[in-house]
């Protein structure tokens, strides 16, 4: 079990340092989820299933698809469409395929030869819905909000005006 924490590890490394260093928003975005899915198995081989199982729904999931529909409501017009297609090349796809193909062999590794060490408790929905919206409850509805704000201002700031709303702005600075 030790081998795959560290190969799980590496691979999260690897691919968060991907994702810092990519000049492409959807290229860093394939090596985020990438990440999670690495930072998910490496707390499923700690001993904490039901994290595993929140990073996977919670940030691989519902916080990715968050960031893709920004980063298509911020790329519109025809010319971003041509440089998404010159940047979606076959090359691109390497990197994640090798990177998640590591981690499905990890897990393949753990499900099947270590079935036996696996936690036998299984944690209740009511343990797991008193948690969340129990102490942490402020946290989770703050981080939200935040969200929320960040999505909003970069829509503001991505949007594109109007011949109307370019002139009006140009006469309110002009007074």
């Amino acid at each position: 079990m030790n081998e795959v924490f560290y190969i799980s590890s590496a691979v999260a490394v690897v691919s968060t340092i991907a994702a810092v260093s990519g000049f492409n928003a959807v290229h860093s975005l394939l090596y985020l989820i990438v990440s999670f899915l690495a930072v998910a198995l490496v707390f499923f081989t700690l001993g904490a299933p039901v994290i595993a199982a929140l990073e996977v729904i919670v940030y691989a999931g519902a916080i990715m698809v968050l960031f893709i529909f920004v980063v298509m409501i911020l790329n519109l017009g025809p010319e971003s469409v041509r440089q998404e297609k010159r940047w979606l090349s076959r090359g691109m796809w390497a990197g994640p395929v090798i990177l998640v193909a590591v981690l499905v062999a990890e897990v393949a590794y753990v499900l099947f030869k270590n079935s036996s060490q696996l936690s036998s408790r299984a944690i209740q929905p009511s343990e797991l819905g008193s948690v969340l919206f129990g102490p942490y409850m402020l946290g989770v509805e703050l981080a939200s909000l935040l969200l929320l704000a960040g999505l909003v201002g970069a829509y503001h700031l991505g949007r594109r005006q109007s011949s109307e709303e370019r002139g009006s702005d140009q006469k309110d600075r002009s007074d």
